[in-house]
């Protein structure tokens, strides 16, 4: 506990080597980056630190030829180019950081990074989605199955009706929720905070969650604030997300590669976008930093008019009819 804030210090666990475990603490208590991005960080350097091992050479500096055969290794080892991308990134910044706390001389200059393959985002229909909130209403018997089937249907229509990550929606707190103005307050990436409306039948969702389901799964002890509780009365979190998703999808008869919380969340930027909204406001509903990120949905709703073209027998209109 930090005497000064009184918050619970948050570490990561030690690598084992010095200069590492320096780049770690750096990152999260000077750069004040999030402990998700740090154990990234660290996930990617302990791979550098066993590829190292293998050849029997020492963790830094970072050089050339070295990076090179790290990048084929992840390339032989059957990873995407984002991961190799981002491997090689957290090499480039843990150089960096190797010069400025003093440990080598001078950072070398490390090859470029991989070329990341671009996707289209996967997403549901909107019939799909529809299947997926009729499939939580056939709960079971029971008060504390009633609760949990509609805390999941509540779930499932805030995330794909306001876009929200998994993380985002498992840390929201009653005091995010201006019932009387139907708005949320979302803090995203980097701690920062934007607001979302939640209208129509959401707002009754959440309405009627609050009077009836939340108080079963809270029981006569209160432990948290969060919105959303587990069946023991405990904050959500990404993984029973997860799980929710996959079992109300499968019922719903969806293909368990589109059973992702985040595809609830691309289907919610893709159908609004089809209807028209601009990209500006949709940006800002998504919490992108950057309009290059929400430029995706144009793309992807203009693979899904192509392939509607080419299939659907009125799509088009033969020239001089």
């Amino acid at each position: 506990m930090d005497k000064v804030t009184g918050k619970k210090r948050v570490s990561v666990k030690p690598t084992g080597d010095p200069a590492v475990d320096g780049f770690l603490d750096y990152m999260l208590l000077e750069r004040g980056s999030s402990i998700n991005t740090v154990l990234a960080y660290r996930t990617d350097l302990v791979y550098w630190m066993k590829f190292c091992d293998e050849l029997g050479n020492t963790y830094y500096p970072v050089l050339p030829e070295t990076q090179a055969r790290y990048l084929r290794r992840l390339e032989k080892d059957g990873m995407s180019s984002a991961t190799r991308m981002r491997r090689a990134a957290s090499l480039s910044v843990f150089s960096k950081y190797l010069v400025y706390d003093g440990v080598t001389d001078g950072a070398p200059l490390l090859g470029p990074l991989p070329k990341r393959e671009k996707t289209l985002p996967q997403v549901m229909t909107e019939g799909e989605i529809e299947r997926m909130l009729s499939s939580c209403e056939a709960g079971g018997e029971g008060v504390i199955k009633a609760a949990v089937a509609l805390r999941d249907k509540t779930m499932i229509e805030m995330v794909y009706d306001c876009g929200l990550r998994a993380s985002e929606i498992c840390s929201l707190r009653l005091r995010d929720l201006d019932e009387s103005g139907g708005l949320i307050y979302v803090k995203g990436k980097g701690g920062k905070e934007r607001v979302v409306p939640y209208v129509g039948t959401l707002r009754n969702a959440v309405k009627k969650y609050l009077a009836e389901a939340r108080p079963v799964l809270a029981g006569s002890k209160v432990e948290t604030d969060a919105l959303f509780l587990s069946s023991r009365g405990r904050m959500m979190n990404r993984v029973a997300l997860w799980g929710i998703v996959q079992k109300h999808g499968r019922v719903a008869g969806i293909s368990r590669t589109r059973l992702h919380p985040h595809v609830l969340r691309h289907s919610f930027a893709t159908h609004l976008q089809r209807r028209g909204m601009d990209l500006r406001t949709l940006q800002e509903l998504l919490g992108h930093a950057s309009i290059a990120t929400t430029e995706k949905y144009t793309h992807l709703d203009t693979e899904l008019r192509d392939v509607y073209d080419s299939f659907h027998p009125r799509a088009r209109v033969d020239k001089g009819t």
